[in-house]
């Protein structure tokens, strides 16, 4: 079988696995911020035999330095940027070809993994956060897009005049609700605005279905998010590598 180098492409975060056909897992996995991209960190891990390149991409400028990179240093490799044209899903949107393919390849994803004609809601918590459904039946019907934290950072520093650009990673423990210093206060509406406004956002989408959802979130910032979303809910960090391979198969 011919390896796979599956690479999702963000606007902040980039992620490339080379799947394992054996163990349904990766033989390496590696994640670099976008302004930090450099394939030459591990070009020497990477399989030495032809290898099929499958992307799925929201950043064009980043996404066409990859394949410049790739036919330069490894002309003998398959490399195909995906669309939605090329998933097997089927895309319930007034425009298809404007959704993201972040949010159709985790769709991909998340119906390997949901329960048998049980709705999903997909979070993704990025630069952008979107909440989208998947129905029972595995249909894509589309969702919401809202900022992400550092999207919102920037514009209130960007609006105002006396309001710092504040880190707004979410790693470590969550922020305190009542702020001590202006840079809390903003760490606190940050993350506990954005936690509101997801499970607001998924309270609304779930109150729309005759059955009971299954939440599945990934995501730059959505480990921290996921414990504070539903009992249930299910952190998926390769969600969107993972549902590239599954499209491709």
């Amino acid at each position: 079988m011919i390896p796979m180098i599956a690479v999702g492409i963000g606007n902040t975060t980039i992620k490339l696995g080379v799947a394992n056909a054996a163990t349904d897992g990766w033989q390496l996995m590696h994640e670099w911020d976008a302004d930090e991209f450099d394939l030459g960190e591990i070009v020497s891990e990477l399989p030495a035999e032809p290898c099929l390149w499958r992307v799925a991409s929201v950043q064009r400028t980043t996404e066409h330095r990859l394949h410049q990179w790739q036919q330069k240093i490894r002309p003998q490799d398959d490399y195909l940027s995906l669309s939605y044209k090329d998933l097997s899903l089927e895309i319930n949107v007034h425009f298809p070809e404007r959704v993201g393919m972040d949010r159709l390849i985790a769709a991909v994803a998340v119906n390997e993994r949901r329960d048998s004609e049980r709705p999903a809601i997909i979070v993704d918590a990025g630069t952008a956060i979107t909440v989208d459904l998947v129905d029972g039946t595995g249909i894509f019907q589309g969702g919401v897009i809202l900022p992400g934290f550092r999207l919102s950072a920037q514009a209130l520093a960007d609006g105002t005049d006396q309001l710092p650009n504040v880190d707004a990673t979410f790693r470590s423990d969550a922020p305190a609700v009542i702020g001590k210093s202006t840079t809390e206060a903003i760490r606190s509406g940050l993350f506990w605005g954005g936690v509101g406004a997801i499970r607001e956002l998924v309270a609304r989408t779930a109150a729309e279905l005759d059955t009971s959802p299954q939440i599945f979130v990934t995501g730059g910032d959505a480990e921290r998010l996921t414990g504070y979303l539903a009992d249930d809910a299910q952190f998926v960090s390769d969600l969107v590598l993972r549902g590239i391979v599954l499209a491709c198969r």
